[in-house]
């Protein structure tokens, strides 16, 4: 049996954090889960509340926190643009005054801190595929621009701190990720894919549908957390973690289609505002570094966030 820790996971009850508050969980951790359910939902975490190395706070981490912990995996932040375009100037503040009062805990409990970051932070990439030491063209001032600079901020934050109070830090770039617990109506391309395609209703595809996405399923995603975690304090990131393979957001319409047996038939919208042609992790840092690489392929994974969201219908 490995060593007990105490660990706080923020955004807990969201679709991220629900699947890495099971695991903890389940290998035996005291989980403390901070939400406060701007976009989590308490389903998602429901069937932890009765195990009593589980703990829910309803807790804006805009606001100081104070616990003892081993342990913190920042991943509190809307990370759908419906979600974070909702009220920016809240997300930007989640992101920085959160990452500032986590940081703030860490420095204070001697805690190892993790940052759940994002592919976001590359903008619309000149590079292909995208590798860590890549600086992202991003535009400052639009509308995404409450995530992503947000992001970029507390990424920033989090190696002064590693510089400044010698901090053990962790930050992963999360590309897109799928599955179980999702919010159906979150906006992002595989729930509404699903959604509409279970509903019958005509799948939506912005633009011309040739823009490639890189879909990552949960669990994949979540060994990956609990290796960068695990890494000597040698090893702070920023690490990319998503699949590497690279789908057309029109070859994954087709998928859902077919994996559903759906009747539905495919609109085209405008592309809106800033939206990233290309996103493909370059993924040999994990490779190297971690030992992880994803090893769900896109059909097994749709075919469980299909099962998730006919459960939901």
């Amino acid at each position: 049996m490995h060593l007990r820790k105490r660990v706080l996971v923020t955004g807990g009850a969201g679709f991220l954090g629900s699947h890495l508050c099971r695991r903890l969980v389940g290998e035996g951790h005291d989980v403390i889960c901070a939400d406060n359910f701007f976009t989590g939902i308490k389903d998602n975490i429901v069937e932890l509340m009765d195990q009593p190395n589980f703990e829910l706070l309803r807790h804006d981490i805009t606001f100081p926190l104070y616990v003892e912990v081993d342990e913190i995996y920042n991943l509190a932040c809307p990370a759908s643009p419906i979600h974070y375009q909702h009220d920016p100037v809240q997300t930007t503040k989640t992101s920085v005054h959160g990452a500032i009062n986590m940081l703030g805990l860490a420095k204070r409990t001697g805690a190892k801190i993790f940052q759940a970051s994002t592919s976001e932070v590359y903008g619309d990439p000149k590079v292909h595929p995208q590798h860590e030491a890549y600086w992202g063209h991003v535009n400052p001032i639009g509308e995404r621009s409450c995530y992503d600079e947000g992001k970029r901020c507390a990424e920033t934050l989090f190696f002064d701190y590693y510089r400044q109070h010698r901090l053990r830090i962790k930050v992963a770039r999360i590309f897109n990720t799928y599955g179980p617990n999702m919010h159906p109506n979150d906006g992002r391309v595989v729930s509404n894919f699903i959604m509409q395609a279970l509903r019958g209703e005509p799948i939506t595809i912005f633009g011309d549908g040739s823009q490639t996405r890189s879909f990552c399923y949960v669990d994949d995603l979540i060994e990956g957390f609990i290796r960068l975690m695990d890494s000597g304090d040698h090893i702070t990131g920023p690490v990319n973690l998503g699949n590497p393979n690279e789908f057309t957001i029109l070859e994954l319409a087709e998928k859902v289609i077919e994996l559903t047996g759906s009747s539905s038939t495919l609109v085209r919208r405008p592309l809106p505002n800033d939206d990233p042609m290309q996103r493909q992790p370059n993924i040999a840092l994990a490779k190297s570094e971690l030992g992880w690489e994803p090893r769900i392929e896109l059909e097994e994974g749709l075919r469980l966030a299909i099962e998730y969201f006919k459960g939901m219908l």
